[in-house]
């Protein structure tokens, strides 16, 4: 059960409550003080006729239009059912579970004048397994996301669709209420503005990014210690001399993983004298320069997700204790685009280093080894394909690693005349990640593969158990056979923490 304050979530407790569909979560009693102290305000200024941005007022180019007491309440049903205007494909489950969390988070911090009952309505919901159909498309990252919230909040009250876990299936959203023994949510003042503005979508994606991400760089250092292996090269780049040098963390970090990771192989000692080679191909010798940099660029993106998902991102923003309300833009969403974007670029790099480690192992002229890694050649076209793969991978990257928080296209009327398109660049880099550990898991088997023709040698402590954990659900490639399955089988291995978890049984945690 995570309790939820607006102030101490974290990446990893969120990461595992959007995805196992079991955990849990509760409102804290703090939380639950401090809503009730700004709720109280907002009620005090509908009575007395106070001017609140949509509140009081409607929306966007309509701010200046007063709203009658009366008619409040159909507000807020309107700005729903008005903002839920997306397009495309559905948000992945655990995404749209990340959002609520991150909506509730936000509202418990007790600045948006949202009623307590309504936050609890919504963490009964979660709790029930039920997951708002959402589409993917239509937010431009800066009024917050605005669509895919108010899809979220169109479930709540019983209208669209949702994922029911009694059906297994997707049914119309007022079925599924019914089934969980809730009524549809009927919002009362603010409480629309409330739900719908924030940056709930671009963060949920950072999130289980930047989770995943920091596993996938410990993955590319086990990969290419292994290709190194397979490659029979030379582990003196990695010397902690040089790289204290030029003492960035992160190529600090990578290199001592590296050292880790080959000590006591004995491939490597089978020709540490007598190799005519001085130094290795820069996508051998340079790893710990080049993972070290994309370690260090998503170190400084996991600090603003840690950051943003504690913040309060809606507007008006209630201020109780100066019985204040400020119109403001913390719903803008620069500070996650931009994240994204260089979380992006650093992502893409660690496949792109990772692909010419691959390709220099199925190169019979750059390995020293069987060409394409098979034994027979010509009737056997080995792993030929699956470095094609992992070059189709790599370049689509570089498209979707352009940045889009470069780009701007005004809104509203020109009232919202600067977006930051997060929601953009999150969903890109989202795919970048999956790109890339398809890409990393390509290196890891055909290291694997490569590191057959060395037998009887063995590997280092680390490496050793990587290429144990891989050969326990693939085995050496004798012959031609449908790579696809072998690829899929190695794509697990690398998701669900198989080869990590085995490797770090051998040698202790990795950095």
């Amino acid at each position: 059960m995570i309790s939820l304050d607006g102030n101490s979530l974290t990446i990893a407790d969120l990461y595992s409550a959007a995805t196992n569909s079991k955990e849990k979560i509760s409102l804290a009693p703090s939380a639950k003080k401090a809503m009730q102290k700004s709720r109280a305000l907002v009620e005090e200024w509908i009575r007395s006729g106070e001017v609140v941005y949509g509140v009081t007022t409607g929306f966007g180019e309509f701010a200046n239009v007063k709203i009658s007491t009366d008619k409040i309440e159909l507000l807020q049903k309107n700005l729903i059912e008005s903002h839920a205007a997306g397009a495309g494909e559905p948000l992945p489950p655990e995404v749209v579970r990340a959002m609520m969390i991150l909506r509730i988070n936000a509202l418990a911090k007790g600045f948006s004048g949202i009623r307590v009952e309504t936050v609890e309505f919504i963490i009964k919901f979660f709790n029930a397994g039920l997951i708002p159909v959402v589409p993917s498309q239509g937010s431009v990252g800066s009024s917050g996301d605005l669509v895919q919230l108010a899809h979220l909040v169109l479930a709540f009250m019983g209208k669209g669709k949702t994922f029911s876990p009694k059906k297994q299936a997707v049914i119309n959203s007022s079925l599924a209420l019914q089934q969980a023994n809730l009524k549809p949510l009927k919002l009362s003042a603010k409480e629309g503005l409330a739900l719908i503005n924030g940056t709930q979508m671009m963060t949920a994606f950072a999130s289980l990014v930047i989770y995943e991400a920091k596993q996938l760089m410990k993955l590319a250092d086990i990969s290419c210690a292994l290709s190194v292996e397979a490659l029979k090269g030379t582990d003196k780049a990695f010397d902690e001399r040089i790289h204290n040098l030029r003492p960035y963390k992160g190529q600090l970090t990578a290199a001592e993983n590296l050292r880790r990771l080959m000590k006591h192989s004995q491939i490597r000692e089978s020709h540490r004298f007598g190799d005519d080679r001085v130094q290795d191909a820069y996508s051998l010798r340079c790893a710990p320069q080049v993972h070290g940099a994309s370690r260090d660029a998503l170190e400084y993106v996991e600090s603003k997700i840690a950051i943003e998902i504690n913040s309060a991102n809606d507007n008006p923003l209630i201020f109780p204790s100066q019985r204040e309300h400020l119109e403001g833009g913390n719903f803008h969403g620069q500070p996650m685009a931009l994240a994204m974007d260089f979380a992006a670029i650093a992502l893409s790099e660690l496949a792109n280093i990772s692909e010419r480690r691959i390709e220099r192992m199925v190169n019979g002229a750059l390995s020293r080894l069987p060409r394409f890694l098979t034994k027979h050649g010509g009737l056997n076209s080995g792993l030929m394909i699956a470095q094609y793969t992992a070059a189709s991978l790599v370049s689509e990257n570089k498209v979707l690693a352009h940045p889009a928080s470069v780009d701007s296209i005004p809104t509203s009327a020109n009232q919202e005349d600067h977006n930051s398109m997060g929601s953009i660049a999150a969903q890109k880099c989202f795919r970048i990640l999956k790109n890339a550990q398809t890409v990393i898991a390509i290196e890891l088997l055909t290291a694997a593969q490569g590191v057959e023709f060395h037998k009887p040698l063995q590997c280092g402590k680390g490496t050793n158990a990587a290429y144990q954990a891989i050969r326990r659900h693939i085995p050496p490639l004798e012959k031609d056979r449908v790579l696809h399955d072998d690829i899929q089988k190695a794509l697990e291995l690398v998701q669900n923490g198989n080869i990590l978890n085995s490797v770090e049984k051998a040698v202790g945690g990795l950095k």
